[in-house]
């Protein structure tokens, strides 16, 4: 069963900056979209970015201008480069990696930005 792996979570004061990553414990072949979202204490869970496997990315409009998705398809990875946190991006992020069969979730990793 493949599981995503998610690194990179943590504490940052606002202004500051994290860097996610999310890789698979097996190889997922035919990814079309990987994307990250996230789930903010008591609201629902939403898209923060997301790239094709041509390299279209979509941003969610909170966050455009600060967070930047990138992936290695060599290596089935995707991150998310999270600049001039705000304390409103704390949430859990979620890793999504979708292909023509399956949608697989990582287990989430809490970013929490303090004012």
């Amino acid at each position: 069963q493949v599981q995503l792996v998610e690194s990179g979570g943590g504490l940052v004061q606002s202004g500051g900056s994290l860097r996610l990553s999310c890789a698979p414990s097996k190889i997922i072949f035919n990814i079309n979209t990987m994307a990250w979202y996230r789930q903010p204490p008591g609201k629902e869970r939403e898209l923060v970015a997301a790239i094709t496997t041509g390299a279209s990315t979509n941003y969610a409009d909170s966050v455009k201008g600060r967070f930047t998705i990138s992936r290695d398809n060599a290596k089935n990875t995707v991150y998310l480069q999270m600049n001039s946190l705000k304390p409103e991006d704390t949430a859990v992020y979620y890793c999504n990696v979708r292909n023509r069969i399956q949608t697989y979730w990582g287990q989430g990793t809490q970013v929490t930005v303090s004012s």
